[in-house]
């Protein structure tokens, strides 16, 4: 279990930073006296209420900026967009500091967290928000949430900062990545790369094979970068989780499927991790996306 121990050292830190606050609440330097007690704050981190005219919701984003990017004004930088931003968000914004510690294995890059309804819980927003099918009435906004995005997030992310709209990432894990899926079969040219992780490909009774099926049969290519990966003990009776699905295998098949489309613009790597269930999986999944999606040149 070596890859425990650094994944919930991970969940440890982002449990501290949850409190993300906004752009205009830094954390004072150093040299000034903090207030006892106070909130651990995550600094140099940006938080944006980005509305949604259609349904009436708000919702935050958080943004963290490069370290580059006062001192590059003319660069332009990939943008990676993480749902599930309350934990998901300073997860990875500490992982690309970690593994750039002896030179850049990560290219820089804008980090926006896709976070939740304001005063919904994340349960309830992330069960409508990241489905693609209706089984209940708390289900299936997964299509409309994916049109909010596309209309509202991504132009102010790239009318406020210097985005390259031709590089943006998505990033889901669990739901995320299921919705992630939904957008691939939908508008993939959406994303240019989409790390997958542990997408619960089991909801609605499989529903999202027969999209793929459907998207397979109307188009000869899927011109994106797609990384997923799947914890080893994500099964029924693996005594790590337990869960209901066969999640490890409705990976494979997935695998399996998207290979022998032969689509020509598609590249896909897929990889089981070992010893982590669905729980522990996250942060080391981030890492081996973001390795594979956005190398840095050492």
């Amino acid at each position: 279990m070596q890859t425990l121990g650094w994944a919930m050292a991970l969940v440890g830190a982002a449990i501290l930073a949850g409190c993300t606050v906004p752009a205009d609440a830094q954390a004072p330097p150093p040299s000034k006296a903090r207030v006892e007690g106070a909130p651990y704050v995550l600094a140099d981190t940006q938080v944006w209420t980005i509305p949604d005219p259609v349904s009436g919701r708000r919702y935050e984003v958080f943004v963290s900026l490069p370290s580059s990017y006062k001192s590059s004004p003319e660069r332009r930088y990939p943008v990676l967009y993480v749902t599930d931003a309350d934990y998901a968000f300073p997860i990875i914004r500490l992982i690309t500091r970690r593994v750039n510690l002896n030179g850049p294995r990560v290219e820089e890059f804008i980090l926006v967290g896709l976070s939740y309804a304001v005063d919904e819980s994340g349960m309830a927003s992330r069960a409508r928000d990241y489905t693609p099918v209706r089984i209940n009435d708390r289900t299936g906004g997964g299509a409309a949430y994916q049109a909010y995005l596309k209309a509202e997030v991504l132009p102010f992310i790239e009318d406020r900062f210097r985005a390259d709209p031709s590089r943006r990432i998505l990033v889901g894990h669990s739901y995320g990545g299921l919705l992630g899926a939904q957008i691939l079969f939908s508008e993939p040219e959406l994303f240019d790369g989409y790390i997958l992780g542990s997408p619960s490909f089991w909801f609605g009774d499989h529903a999202m094979m027969r999209t793929e099926e459907e998207y397979a049969r109307a188009h000869t290519d899927l011109r994106a970068r797609v990384y997923t990966y799947i914890g080893e003990y994500e099964f029924p009776g693996s005594g790590a989780l337990n869960t209901r699905y066969d999640m490890v295998a409705d990976s494979a098949r997935f695998e399996e499927r998207l290979r022998s489309r032969g689509y020509p613009g598609l590249t896909l790597t897929h990889e089981v991790l070992n010893d982590e269930d669905h729980l522990t999986v996250a942060p080391r999944g981030f890492t081996q996306g973001l390795l594979a999606l956005l190398p840095g040149a050492e």
